[in-house]
């Protein structure tokens, strides 16, 4: 078991619902096993600035756990990504006795924990991220939140659609991923869902909305991913255009909605806080027990980890940006998970994507 004297907490990159109790979580782990903690404010940039606050007692971090945001606020930091700001952020750790990092946030969040492990500060990154989008994973912190306040808003934009007859094309955050807009749309009961990851038939689902309107559908929703820039209000023109075209009696008066950073907030689910607690404790474990540059991952229902760049390189696969030449450096090993990662991922949101088509 490796000694330490202290540890930092910090969140980085888009805050998600159940960062806090992931910090809660982590810093009471460790003040359990007699080991101090500095909850580090604004990210990176804290630990250039040497921004901190120490905690020693458990009851400092009290009701915590269901508040929205992240209690050591978040920040961009170009700086951290120089050797300057790295070497300031490296002298706070010596000054302040920091002897680990976990780190909570998304893939710019690991980038900067494989930096700090690099320079001997060992790191292990939690996912806390309302899109989903770190391929390693099944779940990142924050996912369930949002998706159950995009579903709220898209019910009572469904009250309003009732009542005057009319379409919403709803765009719903998740980066350059699809997974909350495909999930959301099923549960909300939406007519399409259009997500970057596998192609959307737009001539389908205009037909189909012409067609119910023709048999006496009064509202549609219709979902779309801010995977796809532009599309969802580009897509509420055609919808309008093309159903206005038919006449008064046929017209689909449709309106463009962007749910955006609201997304971001609210009171984390239970399933979001028991999430963030299982991986806040597993990355206290796995610290201590001498791992850097991970991150925590839960699959299939169990939580472990993946070496940072790994989980880097499976989802640059995934989000088809790996070049050939980064391709052929992979061992045959590292190939084959990460294919057999991207192909159970893909097929998941294929299998939903069948369900959305055929419910709708």
């Amino acid at each position: 078991m490796k000694k330490f004297r202290r540890i930092g907490i910090l969140t980085s990159g888009g805050d998600a619902p159940g960062m806090n109790a992931a910090i809660r979580a982590a810093a009471r782990a460790a003040i359990a096993r007699g080991v101090e903690v500095y909850g580090i404010r604004n990210g990176y940039q804290g630990l250039i600035d040497g921004d901190m606050q120490l905690y020693t007692n458990p009851s400092e971090l009290r009701n915590i756990i269901n508040r929205s945001g992240t209690y050591l606020y978040t920040a961009r930091c170009d700086e951290f990504k120089e050797p300057e700001g790295m070497a300031k952020a490296i002298q706070t750790c010596v000054d302040n006795q920091i002897d680990g990092i976990i780190a909570i946030g998304g893939d710019g969040t690991f980038r900067g924990a494989t930096d700090l492990s690099n320079h001997g500060i060992p790191t292990i990154g939690i996912p806390g991220t309302i899109d989903n989008d770190v391929t390693s994973t099944d779940e990142t912190i924050g996912f369930d939140t949002a998706m159950n306040t995009a579903m709220t808003m898209i019910d009572n934009l469904r009250d309003t659609c009732e009542s005057h007859a009319r379409c919403n094309v709803i765009e719903v955050m998740g980066r350059w991923a699809g997974h909350i807009a495909l999930r959301v749309g099923i549960a909300s009961g939406a007519a399409a869902v259009a997500i970057p990851e596998i192609p959307f038939d737009e001539e389908a689902t205009i037909q189909k909305i012409i067609e119910e309107r023709k048999n006496g559908k009064r509202s549609f929703i219709v979902v779309v991913s801010e995977g796809l820039p532009g599309y969802a209000e580009q897509l509420a023109k055609t919808i309008d255009a093309r159903t206005k075209a038919l006449g008064p009696k046929y017209w689909v008066e449709t309106k463009f909605a962007r749910l955006a950073h609201v997304q971001r907030g609210g009171t984390p689910t239970l399933k979001d806080r028991l999430l963030a607690s299982e991986m806040g404790v597993a990355a206290i474990d796995y610290l201590f027990e001498g791992m850097s540059d991970i991150v925590i991952c839960k699959v299939d229902g169990k939580i472990g980890y993946k070496n940072i760049q790994e989980a880097l390189k499976v989802d640059r696969m995934f989000k088809k940006k790996m070049t050939e030449h980064e391709y052929d450096a992979l061992s045959d090993e590292d190939k084959a998970w990460m294919e057999a990662r991207c192909e159970k991922v893909l097929g998941d949101m294929k299998r939903l994507y069948q369900i959305a088509n055929e419910i709708s």
